[in-house]
């Protein structure tokens, strides 16, 4: 196992990865399983940011995904870009719907992130019909995704969503456009909801069919906040104990071509990715029964209950 600051390109060259790599679909990348999810980043400072970064490097993770929505998340990895931009698949997602608005964050999104060309934009979120319509129509934003791939500013198309109905509106998507990419919650509550486990399981069944990566969110994830209460680096609470989380990650990682992207809580990250450095191992339903029984872990999306952030 590799540890210690690693700081430059020649000796980051010279370090095997602790964490195992996969194809990330047919991009021809070979990702670590572990993604960092940039939204970590949001609200900090650059010398935490980079501090943050660092800690990739000593990991070995080769891919970030960030969004235009992710506060200043593009600005703070910017300047790493400069040095490891080689070592990275980049990813960023748009929430814009139309053809000017997506076209305007694509361009953003360079600017911010101080690059020529984006591995990967994804649009952000796209599971509301309405918004479905918009942005895969005519004047739509994958309009002005396809036109930027052709132009050579970003290389691959994605999409992702939350809530309990987003992998049957990712099937939809991938029926309308060969999308190279999907994101979606995986994790032990959301998938005792039934029909979102056949939903997952038949969006997976098509993905593995047509070779498009699939990226997975919320693996350490408690359940909703409640009363107000405790520290909100995000819209939902985590787990923290470093059994529970280990537990959460090897769930994911045990099922073979699934991503992982990281929590949106930096304090986690290291946990996440000691987690991730050694072989994944499907815990026992009994001990993911007894972590939702231990922790009050609830599914983050109910159908007709809860399925917006």
């Amino acid at each position: 196992m590799v540890r210690g600051k690693i700081t430059t390109e020649k000796n980051f060259a010279e370090v095997t990865a602790v964490i195992d790599t996969n194809p990330f679909g047919k991009t021809g990348h070979q990702s670590t399983r572990i993604l960092f999810g940039a939204a970590a980043l949001g609200g900090m400072k650059q010398d935490k940011a980079d501090a943050v970064l660092e800690l990739l490097l000593e990991y070995g993770i080769n891919h970030i995904d960030t969004a235009a929505s992710y506060g200043e998340s593009e600005l703070r990895i910017g300047p790493w870009m400069r040095e490891h931009r080689k070592r990275f698949f980049l990813a960023t997602k748009t929430g814009d719907r139309t053809y000017q608005g997506a076209r305007d964050s694509v361009h953003r999104s360079l600017e911010r992130l101080r690059v020529d060309q984006i591995d990967l934009i994804q649009m952000h979120n796209l599971v509301a019909e309405n918004e479905w319509a918009t942005a895969l129509g005519a004047g739509g934003a994958l309009e002005a995704l396809v036109e930027a791939r052709t132009q050579g500013l970003v290389r691959f198309i994605g999409v992702t969503g939350h809530g309990s109905q987003v992998a049957a509106m990712h099937r939809r998507s991938l029926e309308r456009f060969a999308f190279d990419s999907v994101l979606f919650p995986y994790n032990f509550t959301m998938l005792e909801i039934k029909s979102y486990e056949e939903d997952v399981e038949a969006l997976l069944k098509v993905c593995r069919e047509r070779g498009v990566a699939t990226q997975t969110i919320k693996s350490v994830a408690r359940r909703r906040w409640q009363n107000g209460d405790g520290r909100k680096f995000s819209w939902y609470e985590p787990l923290r104990d470093r059994e529970a989380i280990r537990r959460g990650v090897h769930f994911v990682l045990s099922q073979p071509g699934l991503f992982l992207n990281t929590s949106s809580d930096a304090t986690l990250l290291r946990d996440i990715l000691d987690a991730a450095s050694v072989k994944a191992t499907a815990p026992a339903r009994a001990e993911m029964e007894a972590d939702v029984d231990r922790y009050a872990m609830e599914p983050l999306f109910i159908p007709g209950v809860s399925d917006t952030i």
